[in-house]
């Protein structure tokens, strides 16, 4: 039991440090306000831990199909949903990437009148 417990806490302490590191890069954008970006990372938070569940579920059931057709036959269509539930899960993180890249872009802009009037100084 203290080796389920033990790979459970390495697992939580991933998670945790995948979020961090996910609201470091989040910190680094600058024109984005603090009320989107801790949207952001619930967001994220949200998706990682409905993929880590419906892997848990998945898992839990496929140890059971194995070998035997008729928990195969019955737990199929579950396991398809959570397969499907992951799936989700990586699309949306995919989409938030795709919404902080635009959003990180769009600081670089350069204004040309900020550039002429810095060298006008």
């Amino acid at each position: 039991m203290s080796k389920k417990i033990s790979d459970l806490q390495k697992r939580i302490d991933k998670k945790n440090k995948k979020i961090d590191d996910f609201g470091d890069i989040l910190d680094a954008i600058e024109s984005s306000e603090d009320k989107k970006k801790l949207l952001w990372k619930e967001i994220y938070e949200n998706a990682l831990n409905d993929r880590e569940n419906a892997g848990i579920l998945f898992m839990d059931l496929m140890t059971q199909s194995q070998g035997n057709a008729g928990n195969h036959t019955t737990f199929g269509p579950i396991m398809a949903k959570y397969l499907e539930r992951m799936s989700k899960s990586n699309d949306q993180i995919l989409r938030l990437a795709e919404i902080i890249d635009k959003a990180d872009r769009s600081s670089d802009v350069i204004n040309p009148d900020d550039i002429f009037n810095e060298i006008g100084g």
